[in-house]
Parts: C-alpha cells; sequence; structure tokens
C-alpha cells in the first residue's frame, strides 16, 4: 500500500486543523507578589498617658540612736501626663530618647506603732522620667526597654491620728533613677499605642520637721515607685 503523507500546509488547505494545535494549552498568568511596606518607627514624636501607680515609703526616727522604725505604707493612686521624643531605626533595631512629666494623685498613711497619736503621711503629685529606650521592631509592633533619671515631687506630713491636723510638713523633690519597659503597636502609619511599666529606685533622704521653730523629728524616708501607664503617640512627618 502507497502511503499518503499530508502536510500541515495541505490540511489546512482541506480545512482540517493540526491535532497539536488544538491540544496546545494557553500559558497561565501569575499576578507578581505585592510588595509589603515596612512600618516606619523614626522620627519625633509626642503623645498622652494614663494609668495606676504605688509609692512604697518607709519610714524611720533618726534624730537618736538606735534608729526608731515608724513604720511602712503604699501610697496609691492615678496619673495622666504626657511624652515627647524621638526614635530612629537600623534594621529591626530601633533606638530612642523620650522625656515624660505626669501629674500624679499617689497617697497613703500608717498610725505609728510606738506612738499611735501620731500618722505618717506621704503624697505625690507629680513625677517625670528622662530616658533612653532600646528596642526590637516586628513590622509594627515594637518591644523595648528603657531606662534613665526619674524625679518625684513629694509631700511629707506628720498628721494627729483620727483627726489629720498636721503637725509638721515637708516638701521637696526628689531624684532617682527608672528602668523599664513597653509594648507598642502602630495601627496607623503615624500613629501608634502601647503599655509601659516603670520601676523608680528613688534615694534614701533624711528630713528635719519643725514645728513653731522647734524640731520637731527627724525621719529618713526610702522610696521606690511602681508606674503602669496606657499611651498613645503620634509620630511626625512622612510615612
Amino acid at each position: 500500500m502507497k502511503k499518503i503523507l499530508l502536510t500541515t500546509t495541505a490540511l489546512l488547505a482541506l480545512g482540517i486543523a493540526p491535532a497539536a494545535a488544538a491540544d496546545l494549552a494557553a500559558r497561565p498568568y501569575t499576578k507578581a507578589p505585592v510588595a509589603v511596606a515596612m512600618y516606619n518607627w523614626s522620627g519625633f514624636y509626642a503623645g498622652v498617658n494614663g494609668g495606676w501607680g504605688s509609692s512604697r515609703n518607709t519610714w524611720d526616727e533618726t534624730f537618736a540612736a538606735p534608729f526608731i522604725p515608724l513604720g511602712s505604707h503604699d501610697a496609691t493612686g492615678g496619673t495622666v501626663g504626657g511624652q515627647i521624643g524621638y526614635r530612629w531605626q537600623a534594621a529591626s533595631w530601633v533606638f530612642g530618647v523620650e522625656a515624660q512629666g505626669n501629674w500624679a494623685d499617689f497617697h497613703g498613711s500608717n498610725a505609728i506603732a510606738a506612738l499611735p497619736a501620731l500618722t505618717n503621711d506621704t503624697r505625690i503629685d507629680a513625677f517625670g522620667l528622662f530616658t533612653g529606650q532600646v528596642g526590637y521592631a516586628a513590622n509594627n509592633v515594637l518591644f523595648y526597654i528603657k531606662g534613665g533619671a526619674a524625679v518625684t515631687s513629694n509631700r511629707y506630713r506628720m498628721l494627729v491620728t483620727g483627726v489629720g491636723t498636721s503637725l509638721a510638713s515637708v516638701d521637696e523633690t526628689r531624684w532617682g533613677a527608672a528602668v523599664g519597659a513597653g509594648l507598642e503597636y502602630g495601627f496607623a502609619p503615624n500613629w501608634s499605642a502601647g503599655i509601659e511599666y516603670n520601676h523608680l529606685f528613688m534615694q534614701d533622704k533624711t528630713y528635719d520637721f519643725n514645728t513653731a521653730g522647734f524640731l520637731l523629728a527627724r525621719n529618713r524616708i526610702r522610696q521606690d515607685v511602681d508606674v503602669v501607664t496606657a499611651r498613645i503617640n503620634y509620630r511626625f512627618g512622612a510615612y
């Protein structure tokens, strides 16, 4: 039998399309991946904060040896304030400096066990922090630690127990050190919110309590402060 070979041209001339052309599938279309923008923590920022604090205060009479323990109490209450700072980011590491000032209402007292007619009373009405920060960013989530200087505005009073009459008082600004940590979340290009904890190591100080020109007591007061605040910040500049 004589074989008849039909070329593609011949098949097309006869109106018959080659099977290979019919079976050829179209090339699938693959969409290019969308680039994910990294959150930017660099720049100046300012914000507000509010929360709760507690100050531990231990009093000792030091006018004559041996010292007489006068007891301890916690001065607790609310706080609200603001902060301003600057951060710069290198890869996932974030460095910063910040100044914070807060109004506070931390108040507490204790009756003196050895002299129950007298009560020691402590109030912190303001505090400030001046700190540096080191943090690690996972895109728009930032964890950081901080440390630096702290200052508190204090009023110490000796009261008549049950009456509240002040026999003597001392108003004093005390300096110390602060360490803390925070977690911040960037919920918009220039906005972030977070929570922060700080511990304030305040110096032991000795104060003279005078009344009518006479020395009533000489007390050494040891103080530290714990503060937890929620914060919201706005970062200035283009994203």
